[in-house]
């Protein structure tokens, strides 16, 4: 295990009815928040009304800022910014799932930036300070709700990058497994495969020789996603799946699991942030078809790591670790199409001829995230496998 520092300053208020405790929770912050949510899901099933009603009760103003699309924009994120300053708010509440939380994150750097906000994502420019974020969750997949970074799409070159910083991590995350209720199955779905997805990329790419520890703990919270998920497909409103699913979310992006296990690099996501930035699609459809992929690339180079996967996850037995790790990477395909994810281009549109236009813009982001060795060409291998 190497040397490592964890700190989680986020306060989780976890399970049913806690919603209304958000208004008490702002007030710590300031009196006037800037509320912002997605494309009007919360105003139809109540949870708005709820916000609204603990934010008056705490007497704390706010200020709507609706409209977050999934894959967050930049363009959207600068709006948020000149309102929030309009405004003169004390502190940001994200109402929703991962994007919306991403976009808050963004606008609290945003506002105490005395240049445009894009220089945090390319790394030109340090974030040096942030509005309080807070955050209500209706989607568990990114954990955004418990870590210190944010993504967000500059539509005009198609770039889907992050921010990353100790300022932007929320101060308190309010987690009602119910909400999670009227989720639709396919987000259901993806959310499951975002969460896998974080969990797997430390997995797979650490720098430590020896890792039992947080092996197990990725095994044992993968499994428990994959029950939960199951579980979920049929019996949408079953809350104890709801809440597991809700909880290992966090733990899957939270620092917890990579702790200890050196430099991670996350390629699966480096890759897939190209298919949703250039086409819209969902972060969790796109992962489920690049990380499969990726794992048939990597066959050579990391084949007892996913000969342990396919036998810890997927009971696979036999001789020979690379037969074994090839039935485990067909084993999650199995699992990906099983609960409605896609795991080919072809399945969402994208076809053979958009891979060079892909592995370019993914490219550019490697040179970003200094990751040597995933060239243009590379890229391309690992999309050909997603055919």
């Amino acid at each position: 295990m190497q040397n490592f520092v964890f700190e989680n300053p986020t306060k989780i208020i976890f399970g049913k009815g806690q919603i209304p405790k958000i208004g008490k929770e702002v007030s710590r912050f300031g009196h006037k928040v800037l509320l912002v949510y997605g494309m009007g899901s919360i105003l139809k099933n109540g949870i708005y009304d709820q916000v609204i009603a603990s934010l008056k009760k705490a007497g704390v103003d706010f200020v709507d800022f609706p409209g977050v699309k999934s894959n967050p924009v930049l363009s959207h994120v600068q709006k948020g910014i000149d309102l929030a300053r309009k405004e003169n708010v004390d502190a940001i509440l994200a109402v929703g799932g991962g994007s919306v939380i991403d976009a808050a994150k963004s606008i609290s750097a945003g506002v105490r930036a005395d240049h445009d906000v894009w220089d945090f994502f390319t790394f030109s420019k340090p974030v040096t300070g942030a509005l309080p974020v807070l955050t209500v969750v209706t989607v568990s997949a990114s954990a955004s709700e418990m870590n210190s970074g944010a993504v967000v799409t500059k539509e005009d070159s198609c770039q889907k990058y992050c921010i990353v910083s100790p300022f932007i991590q929320p101060k308190v995350s309010i987690l009602d497994p119910t909400v999670l209720f009227s989720l639709s199955p396919e987000y259901s779905a993806y959310s499951a495969v975002d969460v896998i997805a974080h969990m797997l990329e430390g997995y797979f790419n650490n720098t430590a020789s020896k890792t039992p520890l947080q092996d197990r703990l990725v095994e044992s919270l993968m499994r428990t996603v994959m029950e939960s998920t199951d579980i979920i497909m049929e019996e949408p409103d079953n809350y104890n799946a709801r809440a597991n699913m809700m909880w290992s979310a966090i733990f899957g992006f939270n620092g917890l699991l990579t702790a200890g296990i050196g430099n991670v690099k996350m390629p699966a996501h480096m890759i897939e942030h190209s298919l949703s930035a250039i086409y819209d699609i969902a972060h969790g459809a796109g992962l489920s078809i690049v990380l499969p992929a990726w794992m048939t690339w990597a066959l050579d180079t990391k084949t007892e790591r996913l000969a342990q996967f396919a036998r810890e996850i997927f009971h696979v037995k036999g001789r020979g670790s690379r037969p074994i790790a090839q039935k485990g990477i067909a084993c999650l395909k199995l699992w990906f199409e099983s609960i409605g994810s896609p795991v080919t281009l072809k399945a969402v549109k994208i076809p053979e001829r958009d891979i060079d236009k892909i592995a370019e813009n993914a490219f550019a982001l490697s040179q970003v995230w200094c990751y040597e060795g995933y060239t243009k060409e590379v890229i391309r291998k690992i999309l050909k496998n997603a055919l």
